[in-house]
């Protein structure tokens, strides 16, 4: 089964030559993502029903063509496939000439929002997304760990505030990103866009936590990994490449 909606760029998703940025196209996948959900009967409204929630667990995204501002877009969304807990999920996103601007795939987990664990992903719920198990953006069946650095070249510290955290009381998936820029080299932020790249994340971030972002340059790769301010506790990782 395939999903689509349309979604009009505004002025809060682009950047230097109005072209729509990287934290847009998440919120627009992220949108169009719940709104399946949503079509199906497991989404935010009826999440106290039926009693689970997803959870976003990873992002590979590949940029072909950077629309811009006042263009409207079709995205397209599907699931790719359910085994026990996961859920992949890939995304087409055209524009108004029917070019094709970008395809990603994501990993989703399921969580009992009683008991806050993972649970199994029933047969009927499985059923009523109608998987399309032969449609694949990318080669890869699986989104690739990211490998983290052995030495980092800065670093910054960020305290969660209140913005920053969702309906279900963590840091918004979005946000991470925002902390990734934040965390580069002036020299390097300003060579954006970043064409292809992959967030993982591992732990969730909650209100008041402190948060360390390193930066490493590994090749043609930029690795941020944020983690809690002690070091136990990694947050996530993301990699951003031109």
């Amino acid at each position: 089964m395939i999903y689509q909606e349309k979604f009009k760029i505004g002025l809060k998703d682009v950047w230097k030559g109005n072209e729509v940025s990287n934290k847009a196209i998440l919120e627009y996948l992220e949108n169009i993502a719940a709104y399946h959900s949503d079509s199906v009967g497991y989404g935010i409204n009826t999440s106290s029903e039926t009693g689970f929630t997803w959870i976003l667990l990873d992002w590979k995204v590949k940029v072909i063509k950077r629309p811009q501002y006042g263009q409207t877009l079709d995205i397209q969304t599907w699931s790719r496939g359910i085994l026990k807990c996961y859920a992949f999920r890939d995304f087409e996103v055209y524009d108004e000439n029917h070019n094709l601007c970008v395809i990603a795939t994501s990993k989703w987990l399921l969580i009992n929002n009683k008991t806050g664990r993972i649970a199994k992903v029933e047969e009927e719920m499985a059923k009523s997304y109608h998987s399309e198990t032969e449609k694949l953006v990318f080669p890869e069946k699986e989104i690739e760990k990211i490998k983290l650095p052995e030495t980092f070249e800065s670093e910054i510290i960020y305290e969660v505030k209140r913005k920053d955290i969702d309906i279900i009381g963590h840091m918004h998936n979005l946000y991470y990103l925002d902390l990734a820029y934040e965390a580069l080299p002036e020299e390097v932020y300003n060579k954006r866009p970043f064409d292809e790249f992959c967030i993982m994340y591992k732990k969730e971030i909650k209100l008041g936590e402190t948060v360390t972002c390193k930066y490493s340059k590994q090749e043609e790769k930029h690795i941020v990994v944020i983690e809690s301010q002690n070091g136990k506790i990694l947050n996530a990782v993301i990699e951003l490449r031109q």
